[in-house]
Order: C-alpha cells, then structure tokens, then sequence
C-alpha cells in the first residue's frame, strides 16, 4: 500500500511484511536489470517506536530532533507529526524543517557560532531561540536578532565520551555571569541554558552533574533578572543495543537530577537535541561486493597475525567512506556486515579487508570483520546505518548516494495516528 504525505512516499506495509520482505523485494528488482547500485531500506515505524520509549522513559523532556543527524524529508515528517521539536544548526536545516509545515516555535538554532546571514534568515522567518557560548556571538546577535530569545551553552565535563564536543562549544560556569551581564548590557534577553554531554555517552553520571551544573547558571541568570525557563540537556543518547550504555540506564541519571535541580514547580521547559537515538536502528544499508582480491598468505607484504588463516579475502563495495560509511569510525566500528542468503554456520571465515569504491585509499571501510568466501556480485546487509550518513554522504568521484526505500507497519501507522490525536 502507497501512502504519501506532502510529497514523500512511503510504502505501509500489510500484516506479516517485514522490513526483510522489502529488502528482497528491492534487490530481486534490481537483478531483473542487471542493477546492483548500493540502497538503504528505512522502517519509519522504529521511529514511532523510539518516540514511545523515549515519553515512557523521559517523560518531562520534550524531544528537539537534531537535523544534521539525519535530514531526510520522510523521517522529518513522521517526527513532526509525533510532536517533536527540531535542533537547526544551519539556515538551510531551519528551512528544510519550515518547509514541511513546522512553525518556527518548535525549532531551536542551536549552533553557538552562526553565520551572519544565516542569523538573518531564521530571523526573517520567525526562529527566536538559539545558543551562544561567547560574547562575540552576542554582539553579532544583538545587530542582527535583537529580539532572539538566547540559550547559553555551557561546558560540561565530557571527555569520557566517544565524540566529545566542549572543546568546540560550551562557556565555561566560571565566564557566565559575565556572558549574561554583557547580555544584559545589549539588551538581549537570555531564557535559558543548554549543555551537551558529547555523542556517544558512556558515562551516565555526566547528565546528572550537567543538569546541576546547569542550575548553577540558573540561578545567576535569575539574579540578574533574565526569566529562564528553558533547560536543554542536549544529545548524547545511544541508538542501538550495541552502545555501552542504554538509553534507559542514560534516563535513570537524568531523571532523580531533574526533580533534585528543576522540580516540577519550577514550570521550567526541559528539553533535548536527540539525534542517533531516534534514526540510527530504522535504517539497513545493502550493498554488493564490486569486485574481489585474495590475498595468499604466501605472497609479499603480507601480515597475517591469523596462522590460522592461509588467505585475507578483500572486498569491494558499491558505497564506502565517501557515502553511506561516512560515520565517525568509532561508531563505525559498532557495524557489523551480514551476507545476504548465503551464509551458513559451517562456512570457514577468513580475515577480511573491507574497501569503497572510489580511487581514494583512505576509502578503507574495515579490517576488523571475518567473513566466509564470498563472490563478486553477493550482497552484503548493514544494520544500524541511519545515523550520520544521509546527511554527510557525497558525490566524490561522481558515486551517488545510495537511494532510500521508506516504509512503515500497519501496526506502526495505527499508532502514529493515534499519537497524532493526544497533540
């Protein structure tokens, strides 16, 4: 079944049609004519499924999806639809947004450090809230945006993560008061305080000592007499059971911190830039092997810890670090490749070597998987592959970004119409 909404088709799927029935579906069309481009298959339904956990879970903090994660226009409009906000670092991530119908309201500007015409198109289309972390960000403002409702992003301890961000962004508690006073002096109006824990968080505690970090900042902003109201606590959340840490043992810090620093009577609106935890498990890349090596473990230049293994089999595909591997390698490194219909338990694996298919070498995808004797043509499957790809792949040595093929359950639609109805 067809369905479209405001230009972006999707399939629902009928009872008892999996996400798997549409992967075969698409690569036995695609044999018909002898094509074996590279595409991604997104269950749009795991959308809807994530959404839910995260109200069961994280019931006081109202999800900003953060664009530059995935800016899809299908995902978009399925998370508008469930209510969400939008975390816009760029004019044109603020006007894809806009564009299908979002009002300028439920979308924060949260980059610290914004281009002066793009500070002039969100406020040419109505966009008030956004960060800054230092004073040269307020004076630029302040020219520009004068009646823009400021966030300060502050630092937070977050070196234990995979991706770090507070060596980029954040003012340390120790220059806030003076950020808010020169605020003050320019008459803008400061209405809350953002942090960001760094992506992929490992250390839970790290949201607990933020959030009290953060009321620090509250309170001297307060005392100045700016009316805060707004708490965003940022990213960081993990996308897949293969991250350290859960999602929920990540909500069990952040909970007891925000009824400790910011009770309910407060009437403080708590809200967060999640990105990875919304797409990263909704999409399954699939790809073919382009082309094959075997590298005997007899012929020079060869460095085989494996004495196990007599050959390296080498692989190439028809998407690499160009396009849709293009994520940072740490998360990188969580993929793991499953062979299309072939692969059985008795199969002997050898150590493989994973290339893209651009001239670059850098285009090294991965050494670190085994994998069976495989043949040009085969197919191979990611998993977990919606997260940073989309929206970073490009075009390097004329390889187009794969397509994606977007469908959602019955079951998954019934409850997002339900969703939609409790707004």
């Amino acid at each position: 079944m067809e369905n479209i909404i405001n230009g972006s088709e999707f399939v629902i799927l009928e009872k008892g049609v999996t996400i798997m029935d549409i992967i075969d579906q698409k690569i036995k069309e695609q044999m018909l004519t002898e094509n074996t481009d590279a595409f991604s298959v997104a269950d749009l339904g795991d959308l809807v499924h994530q959404h839910l956990r995260w109200q069961k879970a994280l019931p006081r903090v109202k999800p900003f999806y953060a664009v530059k994660c995935n800016n899809s226009k299908p995902v978009a409009q399925i998370l508008a639809q469930m209510g969400l906000g939008f975390d816009c670092a760029s004019k044109n991530e603020i006007a894809t947004i806009l564009d299908i119908g979002v009002r300028a309201e439920r979308i924060i500007y949260a980059n610290p450090c914004k281009e002066v015409s793009h500070i002039k198109y969100a406020m040419s289309r109505g966009v008030q809230m956004m960060t800054f972390d230092n004073k040269d960000e307020l004076l630029k403002v302040a020219m520009i945006h004068p009646t823009a409702k400021m966030v300060l992003r502050i630092a937070v301890n977050d070196f234990t993560s995979l991706l770090p961000l507070s060596e980029k962004f954040g003012a340390p508690i120790t220059e806030c008061r003076q950020l808010m006073e020169y605020a003050k002096t320019l008459n803008l109006d400061i209405i809350g305080v953002s942090f960001h824990v760094g992506s992929g968080c490992i250390d839970p505690k790290i949201f607990a000592q933020a959030v009290a970090d953060a009321r620090v900042v509250f309170d001297i902003g307060i005392h100045l007499g700016f009316q805060m109201y707004l708490l965003d606590i940022g990213g960081g959340f993990p996308g897949t059971t293969e991250d350290k840490v859960t999602f929920e043992e990540i909500a069990a810090e952040i909970n007891p911190a925000l009824d400790i620093y910011f009770p309910d009577k407060t009437e403080v609106q708590i809200i967060a830039e999640p990105g990875r935890y919304y797409v990263t498990s909704s999409f399954t890349l699939v790809v073919n092997i382009i082309a094959r090596k075997i590298v005997e473990k007899s012929q020079p230049n060869f460095n085989d810890e494996e004495a196990g293994n007599e050959k390296t089999m080498m692989y190439y595909l028809n998407d690499g670090l160009y396009g849709s591997f293009c994520t940072f390698e740490k998360y990188r490194a969580l993929l793991k490749p499953i062979v299309y219909k072939k692969h059985s338990l008795d199969q002997k694996l050898y150590n493989t070597s994973i290339w893209g298919p651009t001239c670059d070498a850098w285009d090294h995808i991965s050494s670190a998987w085994m994998l069976p004797e495989l043949e040009i043509g085969d197919w191979l499957l990611f998993k977990d592959n919606g997260a940073y790809t989309i929206s970073i792949s490009t075009m390097f040595n004329g390889f187009h970004a794969a397509p994606t093929h977007y469908a959602i359950s019955e079951e998954a639609w019934e409850t997002l119409q339900n969703i939609k109805k409790e707004i």
